[in-house]
């Protein structure tokens, strides 16, 4: 059970840090676009822009370290409680399996 959430938890990082990577790249773009546009406010803008990127582009490798360093933590710990109780493991897959066979069985 303790695997599935870690998969969940995984997928739902791996989208995010998808989005955060399409989002940086579309930024990017977008300055380069607007390299060859004069003015104050537009320098500024990119200024800005380019210095939020830089920042942000940090936050998500340094996101994405900490959270692939936590999934390893969730897995070795899953791991070592599942070698310590192996009953109790193997009893709480065969009570969920049973759990979604009288679901299944029902419909």
């Amino acid at each position: 059970m303790a695997k599935i959430a870690t998969n969940a938890a995984s997928t739902a990082t791996d989208r995010l840090v998808t989005e955060l990577k399409e989002i940086a790249s579309d930024a990017e773009e977008l300055l380069r676009l607007t390299a060859g546009q004069a003015g104050d406010k537009i320098a500024d803008v990119r200024t800005r822009l380019g210095q939020s990127l830089s920042s942000v582009k940090g936050q998500l490798a340094q996101f994405e370290a900490e959270m692939l360093q936590r999934g390893k933590e969730v897995a070795r710990a899953t791991d070592e409680y599942v070698h310590d109780n192996p009953w109790k493991a193997i009893g709480a897959s065969a009570g969920v399996a049973f759990l979604l066979g009288l679901l299944i069985g029902r419909r």
